[in-house]
């Protein structure tokens, strides 16, 4: 089964905290990089190549769900294939365009205009010529151990290939709405011939495909740690043989500057396989690349190896968790400044010392930016309230219910006197014993102050120390913090640095969109969020560079780290 379910975070799961092949590769590259792009929020322009590889993908894999026609030859199987690609590139052009004109910060160096349709039809002809290598395999192989199966109208694996007129498989189907009402009928259908004959070629094709993230299913399609603390979402896997292997797609070619970085994506990926599947090995893992159209294989991990790479993703885990939190301090100097440039650089590179800036051409505009000047009733990022300590008694406990990232965390109630205040994981897993001490006299220790509906609420995350009052002694006991003067909400502006926009579906198929910001006020960053109607024309018309002001921004925190949101009832947004 190449999808699970998380077993904690939700459904959607897609938390800061846990380890994934796309994080790791960064960590591997850049480890300041990394902070900067995955913990912090902080990206760079988009460029058309990012929007490709979504977009070819796809096309690819609607290309297989195809039921080909009976055919007598390969040649003729493959004259269909290649006639129906003109239609999906042209699909995949449309939608590419459109997903350009969504993105908020565009590469001055890129257009989408540059982007051929002949490029696109040439790359899905790439992904249709490897493809086709199975199917030759698969018909050489007399269609591999589940013809019959197959010809029976039986389907082999738990959660089969996608294809058309075959309904999709949700990984949490109670979830999807009117799932009962919907038809995915399709035009045509597979030809299956009497059981004991040869193996056509276009039962070849339905015999080879592999299964591959369906793009008819919203919800995330991964595959997570049993502990929780890693997941991964497979490209494609090829099974038709009796042996399962992994497949990455890549749209470009193995010149690429991060082509370096699939080995060690594919060996996570093998790793997960091997945890998630009872200790079994994979018996291949490659790298498809659309544009030279070529196959690159890698050796599997050994079982032994298997055991050193836990050791090794563990400790990897472990320290990415071990970052800084707070306010973060924005740019680094000079002599901290990453120097190795590799691939995927961009903020790492930024340094400042003594008013001195190192700055990658890209970036040469945030050293012309003027100074911020803070008067009331604006305050310095650093200044924002940020870890605190109360007591009170634990009680009330909810969850996994969901935040408003809609990821499932664990709250209770923590109540001083005649007050109380909900208390609530920062994110997924970040305070995993957060009910062991309820109906006692608790101590919090380093709990993040926040807000959500006008609420005042604590977060924590693994950082925080839940204790019982019975085991503090006097001497050892923090300053405490009183629940009437906790501030959750702050007054900042700052520069805009990067800008994003990211828009969805949610596990029940209801849509979602959020946007983001780094704001800089000249010596640190804070991530800035709005989510649905808070999103006004005033904040998407935002570019890097520009000047925002905030009052009453809510104070949120994700992996201990600053995050202001804006709440369209109560924040006043002022451009300059």
């Amino acid at each position: 089964m190449p999808v699970g379910h998380p077993p904690r975070g939700g459904p959607l799961g897609r938390t800061r905290g846990r380890l994934s092949a796309s994080a790791l590769t960064a960590y591997l590259r850049c480890p300041k990089q990394w902070f900067l792009s995955y913990q912090l929020g902080m990206r760079g322009p988009v460029r058309p190549s990012q929007i490709l590889g979504i977009v070819l993908e796809d096309a690819v894999c609607d290309l297989m769900m195809m039921h080909p026609p009976k055919v007598e030859s390969f040649e003729i199987l493959e004259q269909w294939a290649r006639q129906q690609i003109p239609a999906l590139a042209d699909t995949a052009m449309e939608r590419g365009s459109g997903m350009w004109t969504e993105v908020l910060w565009k590469s001055s160096e890129d257009a989408w205009d540059d982007v051929s349709l002949s490029s696109l039809q040439e790359r899905i002809n790439g992904g249709l010529s490897l493809f086709l290598e199975e199917v030759r395999s698969c018909h050489e192989a007399g269609g591999g151990p589940y013809l019959e199966q197959r010809r029976a109208g039986e389907q082999p694996f738990t959660v089969p290939e996608p294809c058309l007129g075959l309904a999709p498989t949700f990984p949490l189907p109670d979830k999807v709405r009117d799932g009962q009402f919907r038809s995915w009928e399709a035009p045509s259908s597979p030809q299956w011939s009497a059981n004991g004959n040869d193996v056509t070629w276009h039962e070849a094709w339905e015999c080879a495909r592999p299964w591959f993230k369906d793009p008819r299913v919203h919800q995330p399609q991964r595959l997570y740690h049993p502990e929780g603390w890693a997941s991964g979402e497979l490209d494609l896997v090829l099974r038709w043989d009796g042996k399962t292997r992994i497949v990455d797609i890549k749209s470009g070619n193995t010149a690429s500057a991060f082509s370096s970085s699939l080995e060690h994506q594919l060996r996570f990926y093998a790793w997960l396989w091997h945890e998630t599947h009872g200790g079994e090995l994979v018996h291949g893992m490659e790298g498809w690349y659309l544009e030279s159209s070529e196959r690159v294989s890698f050796a599997v991990p050994t079982q032994e190896e298997i055991g050193q790479l836990t050791a090794a993703y563990q400790g990897y885990h472990s320290a990415m968790q071990d970052h800084s939190g707070g306010v973060i301090a924005f740019p680094a100097s000079n002599e901290e400044a990453c120097k190795l440039d590799a691939a995927g650089c961009s903020w790492c590179l930024v340094g400042r010392s003594d008013g001195v800036w190192t700055l990658p051409e890209p970036f040469e505009w945030v050293g012309a930016l003027p100074k911020i000047e803070t008067k009331q009733p604006y305050a310095p990022l650093r200044q924002v309230q940020g870890k605190v300590s109360v007591r009170g008694r634990l009680t009330g406990a909810w969850g996994p219910m969901p935040n408003h990232f809609s990821e499932h965390v664990l709250g209770a109630v923590l109540v001083v006197g005649d007050q109380h205040i909900t208390v609530e994981e920062s994110e997924p897993g970040a305070c995993p014993n957060l009910h062991e001490l309820l109906e006692q006299e608790v101590v919090l220790i380093d709990a993040l102050p926040g807000v959500w509906r006008d609420q005042a609420r604590l977060y924590v995350d693994a950082r925080t120390q839940m204790v019982s009052l019975s085991e503090v002694a006097d001497k050892d006991m923090p300053e405490l913090t009183r629940l009437g003067l906790l501030r959750t909400r702050a007054n900042v502006r700052g520069h805009v640095l990067s800008i994003n926009r990211r828009s969805g579906k949610r596990v029940d198929g209801k849509p979602w969109t959020m946007m983001s910001l780094m704001l800089w006020d000249g010596d640190h960053v804070a991530e800035v969020v709005a989510f649905g109607a808070s999103i006004n024309q005033r904040l998407l018309s935002l570019r890097p560079g520009d000047g925002l002001a905030m009052t009453g921004a809510e104070l949120g925190w994700r992996s201990g780290i600053l995050q202001l949101r804006i709440d369209n009832r109560k924040t006043r947004v002022e451009t300059f």
